[in-house]
């Protein structure tokens, strides 16, 4: 399977899809853990993908979305975008706005 059409599976398949380094238990960077906080803090169910067991995937993404960094969130399909964006969304209630709009419990 092509690195495209995984990554579209997994943005297909999941309303929520966190693209982050390590697991949401586990986040391997300070960017990664910021947006599981977020997530977790709103109670939000989420699939995470780490990008960090395949070289292929982490590239994969930043080319897919031609977003550079990761984490990268999407919701109902839609890139939503990393670290900054989420954290300032969910600062200014936007985020949580977001899921209720996109009957996201």
């Amino acid at each position: 399977m092509e690195i495209k059409e995984k990554i579209e599976n997994f943005i297909n398949e999941n309303d929520v899809c966190l693209f982050m380094k390590g697991t949401p238990d586990s986040p391997q960077c300070g960017f990664s853990m910021a947006v599981t906080n977020v997530l977790k803090h709103l109670n939000i169910n989420f699939t995470a993908v780490n990008v960090l067991e395949d070289e292929k995937l982490r590239q994969g993404i930043k080319d897919f979305s031609d977003w550079p960094t990761i984490p990268q969130l999407y919701v109902k399909k839609e890139f939503i975008g990393g670290c900054d964006i989420v954290k300032e969304m969910f600062e200014k209630g936007e985020l949580k706005k977001l899921f209720e709009d996109k009957n996201i419990k």
